[in-house]
């Protein structure tokens, strides 16, 4: 690894670990709580939650998963659009909601995700 790749690396990491927290938190918290933590949930069927938080974690993992193993890059920059447009559609629930300030942390994590799918893409 040569010094211009450590900037990407570090962004990669936090932005798979933000995901795998997240979305493990989102898969595993009784509805109930999830509600009480996460409005925005009570607006969906009881099973979308639980989707959301696993793409979130398939997305973590292929964010770092395929890149360090060296063998199979490809998927990383597949990872990042897929978690960017993941995050444009929690930017988009939150604002529906007129949650702005809660829209800030996936506007954020969708932004390091088109930063990762640019920079492992070249």
């Amino acid at each position: 690894m040569d010094l211009s790749d450590i900037g990407p690396s570090i962004v990669q990491g936090l932005l798979a670990f933000a995901m795998i927290a997240s979305g493990g938190m989102k898969a595993t918290t009784p509805r109930e709580k999830l509600i009480a933590r996460m409005a925005w949930g009570a607006g969906f069927p009881t099973w979308a939650p639980v989707a959301i938080g696993a793409a979130e974690v398939a997305g973590g993992i292929g964010m770092v998963l395929p890149w360090a193993s060296g063998s199979l890059p490809a998927p990383t920059p597949v990872a990042g659009a897929c978690l960017a447009i993941l995050m444009v559609g929690a930017v988009k629930v939150h604002a529906d909601l007129a949650d702005l300030k809660g829209g800030m942390p996936a506007g954020v994590l969708g932004l390091l995700g088109i930063f990762v799918a640019i920079g492992r893409a070249i």
